[in-house]
């Protein structure tokens, strides 16, 4: 879990980089702090390979986190994640596809329903679940 997070440290990625690269007291405060955030903390010596499903998916969270992203965007993430991504709300912009309205209900504050790639609907999840145009081509009529 540890190293996995370490490669991911938004740094130089240069071979010689590389080579002598030490982790200075910054980036483990940094590391810390991801690790505490993706409830890892516990398990930072763990092989990777064996960390359940979830845990597997907060590491790389964790590993996007490293890089500083302003802007995350995650494609169907797994069960147990809602606390999580509700811990990074302000401090990152986080855009979810999923399918799931009882975590974007636990998660989200403006939901969007895309169409054939284009935008069909945008606001709270009520005010979407309720738009006729998501109706009828999400449930048909």
């Amino acid at each position: 879990v540890f190293e996995n997070l370490e490669l991911a440290l938004h740094t130089n990625k240069g071979v010689k980089s590389l080579m002598f690269f030490r982790l200075d007291s910054a980036q483990g405060d940094r590391l810390a702090e991801v690790l505490h955030t993706i409830h890892l903390a516990g398990s930072v010596g763990r092989q990777a390979g064996n960390l359940s499903h979830g845990q597997k998916q907060w590491l790389e969270i964790g590993m996007l986190l490293m890089q500083e992203p302003k802007l995350l965007l995650l494609d169907e993430p797994v069960a147990g994640t809602a606390e999580l991504f509700l811990t990074l709300k302000g401090k990152h912009s986080l855009m979810v596809v999923e399918h799931d309205m009882g975590f974007i209900r636990t998660i989200s504050d403006i939901v969007t329903v895309l169409c054939d790639g284009a935008v069909l609907a945008q606001g709270s999840l009520d005010q979407v679940q309720t738009d006729e145009r998501v109706i009828e081509v999400y449930l048909g009529r």
